[in-house]
């Protein structure tokens, strides 16, 4: 910034020795005046393009939009790699960067779901990572705790019984903390989840069918036309042997309308109670 201070003239000073006039100069017309004011006009074209090539400092989150641009391409895996890439990097940047941390763990769920048994639990564990990251950054945040239990219960359902009972104590309190601090974070997502642990979880360590149906129940007064709370509970229904409650929830999720954030898994349920219709 520069601060521009008036050219003192000395009103009863003699020529120079250039044979200047003893009368004062004109404003700006003395050797010394046009001199500062050469000088200061070079000053102010040198500082001009040096300030214009200074950079802007660059964003924290920079690239986020081209990264969630990619990951609502998720049904072409390539593209949900690259959006992944892209918060994996910033997270690697900075382990603080909540942002980063939780839509990778979220991206990293998806990108689970998709991958060969073989480098499957890799890529949840990685996502079990980024969640455990985001609850380190902003612990009174749901979205660290979401998707910490999301990647576990993913990993369990994939991996057996037995990595079902590592996992189930954590998984029920990161969910128990979200419903803490938002219960309608997600549109009822943690009572979505919680049904599917009372669901899947054996009586002996803690599940319950009725415990199941009423938080997915509970879910659904937050949206009433979700695909993958429907689906849910059309299972519990038809596992408790109610089948015509089950199919009428078979038929909720077939006629339910694609959520726009939720699109590509709205599809997968559809295809999933078509089968099961079956």
């Amino acid at each position: 910034m520069f601060a521009w201070y008036p050219l003192v003239r000395n009103r009863y000073a003699f020529s120079t020795r250039f044979g200047v006039s003893r009368r004062p100069s004109r404003p700006g017309s003395s050797p010394r005046s046009a001199s500062s004011c050469l000088i200061s006009s070079c000053i102010l074209i040198f500082y001009i393009p040096l300030l214009a090539a200074q950079p802007a400092p660059p964003s924290r989150d920079a690239g986020f939009g081209e990264a969630e641009r990619l990951y609502a391409d998720r049904t072409n895996l390539e593209s949900a790699r690259r959006a992944a890439a892209i918060w994996r990097q910033a997270l690697a940047a900075d382990s603080r960067n909540f942002e980063a941390a939780w839509k990778l763990a979220r991206a990293d769920y998806w990108l689970g779901g998709h991958a060969p048994e073989s480098g499957r639990r890799a890529v949840y564990e990685n996502g079990i990572d980024a969640g455990r990251a985001a609850v380190a950054s902003q612990p009174n945040r749901p979205e660290g705790h979401f998707w910490i239990a999301a990647n576990m219960g993913a990993l369990a359902e994939s991996f057996g019984l037995r990595q079902g009972l590592k996992y189930r104590k954590t998984i029920k309190s990161e969910l128990e903390t979200v419903l803490r601090l938002d219960r309608a974070f997600l549109e009822g997502s943690a009572d979505r989840a919680l049904g599917r642990w009372y669901f899947k979880v054996p009586g002996l360590f803690g599940g319950s069918h009725k415990e199941a149906e009423a938080h997915l129940r509970a879910s659904l007064t937050y949206n009433p036309t979700s695909a993958a709370s429907h689906f849910f509970l059309a299972e519990l229904l038809l596992d408790d042997g109610r089948k015509e409650e089950g199919r009428a929830e078979l038929q909720k999720v077939l006629d339910a309308p694609l959520h726009p954030d939720w699109a590509p898994e709205d599809r997968e349920f559809k295809d999933k109670a078509r089968r099961l219709m079956k």
